[in-house]
């Protein structure tokens, strides 16, 4: 999954922070935007552990678009990392589920043009979280 980050801007007396939007509560900072980038990704599969232990919903993750939308992160610099969230879920069980062809049809071809999705199966995980989220 492709989680948006936002970077405040260092400079030679500061490091750059970063926060991660869609978890709530995971920062992390570095002193060079590299370092900071990769203090990120450590940091959301540090939170994500986190959260499985507790038996908390995984977040999804949002859009850079919508985040930076948000005047909170006005003159922060956008950047997205990838975390495999699968070993935070549990282990995959085969299920079979009937959907109305016309249904199936728009999801594939959606999962198509979107391939953060992956696959059906993972569209119907996410949208399955998301809501899950929503609700929670």
């Amino acid at each position: 999954m492709l989680f948006p980050i936002a970077i405040e801007p260092g400079d030679a007396d500061h490091a750059y922070g970063v926060i991660v939007p869609d978890i709530p509560g995971c920062f992390s900072a570095g002193d060079t935007l590299d370092e900071a980038m990769s203090s990120a990704k450590e940091a959301i599969d540090l939170h994500l552990e986190g959260l499985d232990e507790d038996d908390a919903i995984i977040p999804t993750a949002g859009t850079v678009q919508a985040h930076s939308a948000n005047p909170e992160y006005q003159g922060f610099i956008w950047a997205v990392v990838e975390v495999d969230i699968t070993r935070y879920l549990g282990k995959a069980t085969k299920i079979n589920v009937t959907l109305p062809a016309n249904l199936i049809r728009r999801i594939d071809d959606f999962v198509g043009a979107h391939p953060e999705y992956d696959s059906r199966s993972g569209f119907l995980a996410r949208s399955a979280l998301k809501e899950l989220q929503q609700s929670a």
